[in-house]
């Protein structure tokens, strides 16, 4: 088995916000791939003494464990207890209620000799290769369909979109997310390879159109995440313009895993 993992923070001076975990049971049977992409909040409070980063690790470390220590416990169930142990940690400290609390997308895929288990939670990606070629990729779309108005200041995304019906959802503190997110399982025989994607490396192709997702996911296999990172950021410094990168910020934490069985 093949497992490559590259993760950069879109800023030097800033702790890198992302977290990325590849578990392989000692059985060698199965293992499992995390990626989240933590939420930077704007400026202003969050009601939490903690970090953006110390929210993903916790997250991350929570669900790298319960994945492989509970291999038949469904992927849902699973980042419904990860969510409820991190909140468990800064409940008695921090106001989880606030809409703004620390919060992560979340990519999740588990596989065994008989299946392939996946959860996708937000903007960050999913690839999947079948054995003969095809690219499938398992998104939350939520919140690239609702219209960029809806999206105009922070302060109405918080009060009228984030963790809303009719809105998008991130891992947070409310166990209960863990039910909106994006999920299924598929055969093992269907599946030959799969990378995760935080959509600071995605950017590749949803914000400057390089490729589609076969093409991005051909480049990981055979020049590995690194390169695909690379890729962005020689992309990003290019934009001078902001033809493609808009009001978005010039340098995002990008975060690939790509597992090859």
């Amino acid at each position: 088995m093949r497992t490559e993992l590259a993760s950069e923070p879109g800023d030097a001076d800033r702790p890198n916000e992302d977290f990325a975990s590849v578990g392989l049971p000692a059985s060698g049977q199965g293992g499992s791939v995390v990626v989240l992409d933590g939420v930077t909040p704007p400026k202003g409070g969050t009601g939490c003494l903690h970090s953006v980063p110390w929210f993903t690790a916790r997250l991350g470390g929570a669900l790298t464990e319960l994945t492989v220590s509970l291999p038949d416990v469904p992927l849902v169930d699973v980042l419904s207890r990860a969510i409820a142990r991190t909140a468990e940690a800064h409940a008695s400290t921090c106001d989880l209620s606030h809409p703004r609390t620390p919060q992560a997308t979340v990519v999740v895929a588990r596989w065994s000799p008989e299946g392939v288990e996946y959860l996708v939670l937000s903007d960050s990606a999913l690839l999947v290769e079948s054995p003969d070629g095809v690219v499938t990729p398992l998104l939350d779309d939520r919140l690239a369909l609702l219209p960029r108005s809806a999206l105009a200041t922070d302060a109405l995304v918080d009060a009228t979109l984030r963790n809303r019906e009719n809105g998008f959802f991130t891992a947070a503190a409310d166990p209960s997310v863990a039910r909106r997110a994006v999920t299924g399982t598929l055969p093992r025989r269907e599946v030959r390879a799969l990378a995760a994607l935080t959509d600071g490396a995605a950017r590749w192709v949803e914000r400057f159109a390089e490729g589609d997702w076969t093409d991005c996911f051909h480049l990981l296999r055979k020049e590995g995440p690194q390169a695909l990172v690379d890729r962005v950021r020689t992309l990003e410094r290019a934009d001078s313009a902001r033809s493609f990168l808009g009001r978005s910020k010039t340098h995002d934490d990008a975060t690939v895993v790509y597992a090859e069985f």
